[in-house]
């Protein structure tokens, strides 16, 4: 069984890194070098597309930071944990849930669900 909490923390790290460099070191530390991530608004197909999302949305949501909401769970190499991005201490404006397959003790597949958006 992988250890939910080792994932969804590490996965958070990823997310909440904004020096490129820094964020490619977790990203090989944690995640597979076959990863794929999608979500409803953005796909990334390995490492390096993965790292330059991340920018992207970093750019979009400046001094956002995502935290985990709840109790991460799972079951042989299937992770599921909700997040939230916000301000620090300050209100969450979007939530999500997040599906992980690991491999190897590293994440490789991520699809991702919105729960919460703000309205446009």
């Amino acid at each position: 069984m992988t250890d939910a909490m080792t994932i969804a923390k590490a996965y958070l790290a990823t997310w909440n890194e904004t020096d490129a460099g820094r964020r490619a070191a977790l990203i090989a530390q944690n995640w597979s070098p076959a990863t794929t991530y999608v979500d409803p608004l953005m796909a990334a197909d390995g490492p390096e597309a993965l790292n330059g999302m991340i920018g992207a949305v970093q750019e979009r949501f400046a001094g956002f930071v995502f935290t985990l909401l709840g109790k991460p769970d799972g079951f042989g190499d299937h992770v599921r944990f909700s997040w939230g991005l916000g301000l620090p201490d300050g209100e969450i404006i979007i939530e999500g849930t997040d599906f992980v397959t690991v491999q190897g003790g590293l994440i490789e597949k991520v699809t991702g669900f919105l729960d919460k958006v703000p309205a446009a």
